[in-house]
């Protein structure tokens, strides 16, 4: 994601109920030998967790769930994201980039905006490149009028069909988007409307 040389330390964070299994995944992380990883950091304490960190992407929140729209999840991740803000706001680095991949996405970079008064409003963005992705991905299947329908409602089917919301797909364009925010591409999706969290802070 950060380019083929760019060692990194991993924070990730969890709400108490989760902490044996956050640190499993730390125990994974570790056991891979993974060749850029210098250092995983997984806690249950926000401050921890947001300290001296470069990245942010925010993948955690209230779950969408089959037959919820992005409206019905916004008012329980907004108390989240404003208790998250604050925690970056006076614990991250100045310039720190964050991403919202967690929906509804564009409500919380408005939170984030309002609460995390250190970061630029540039520095604040969520997960658009999802949809560029799945738009390629229909246009590879050559469709014409139902193209922009079915990109919308990409999401609600893949609920639909496996009873949880897009991981691998998220996962990925979390990844594409903070990869050419980061090293440069020519064509970018992104948008600057302008819990398992993870953070990531370069050596």
């Amino acid at each position: 994601m950060l380019g083929p040389d760019q060692p990194v330390i991993i924070h990730m964070l969890d709400i108490e109920a989760a902490a044996d299994s956050l640190n499993g995944v730390k125990m994974e992380l570790i056991d891979a030998a993974l060749p850029l990883l210098k250092g995983v950091v997984a806690t249950t304490d926000v401050v921890e967790a947001c300290s001296g960190v470069e990245i942010a992407v925010m993948v955690g929140g209230f779950h969408r769930k089959e037959g919820m729209e992005r409206k019905d999840v916004m008012s329980k991740n907004v108390s989240i994201y404003k208790a998250y803000a604050s925690a970056l706001d006076q614990h991250a680095t100045p310039h720190c980039k964050v991403l919202v991949v967690a929906n509804p996405a564009n409500t919380s970079v408005l939170i984030l905006k309002e609460f995390a008064h250190s970061i630029p409003e540039k520095n604040i963005t969520c997960l658009t490149r999802l949809d560029q992705n799945r738009a390629l991905g229909q246009i590879s299947e050559k469709l014409k009028e139902e193209f922009v329908a079915r990109v919308q409602q990409r999401g609600a089917t893949i609920i639909k069909a496996r009873k949880m919301s897009s991981a691998l797909s998220a996962a990925s364009a979390a990844c594409d988007h903070m990869r050419d925010w980061l090293l440069g591409t020519p064509k970018v999706c992104m948008s600057f409307l302008s819990f398992l969290f993870f953070w990531f802070s370069s050596l």
